[in-house]
């Protein structure tokens, strides 16, 4: 496994993103909702793989949900960086993390490809989420 770190620019969160998976063939998806496009999300997962999130200050950590509610959507109040969305909790917790909050994102270098869950229901959305999504730590909160 290869350790990819990043966090939000201020050092707030933190970012511990671990694949077998070359990053130069790692899918990128651009999700079209209006939260991503207005952050130009770049978001990236992988099932096999593990994410780590580490806040210092969680007083600093904005919690945000939308939508059908069924991830968080971490946000640094500092310095208003997007970097992961999480579904689900404990165990079963399941991520996204958002390439460009990487610090050697110039690696995820696939075009992104543009996708569109307006369509989902909730239990297909948390379906999907559970199988693409990677396993999630939070550390800090």
């Amino acid at each position: 496994m290869t350790v990819h770190s990043g966090g939000c620019h201020c050092g707030n969160i933190r970012l511990s993103f671990s694949t077998a998976l070359d990053p130069a063939g790692l899918e990128i998806r651009a999700c079209q909702c209006s939260f991503c496009t207005r952050h130009g999300s770049r978001a990236a997962a992988d099932p096999n793989g593990r994410l780590v999130v580490s806040v210092e200050d969680k007083e600093r950590l904005q919690v945000y949900r939308f939508g059908l509610r069924t991830a968080d959507y971490l946000v640094c109040r500092e310095c208003g960086v997007y970097v992961a969305a999480i579904s689900g909790e404990g165990d079963d917790a399941r991520a996204i993390v958002i390439v460009n909050a990487l610090d050697d994102r110039e690696r995820f270098s696939r075009e992104p490809v543009p996708v569109r869950y307006d369509a989902e229901t909730r239990e297909q959305r948390l379906a999907r989420r559970r199988a693409a999504w990677m396993p999630v730590e939070i550390r800090g909160t």
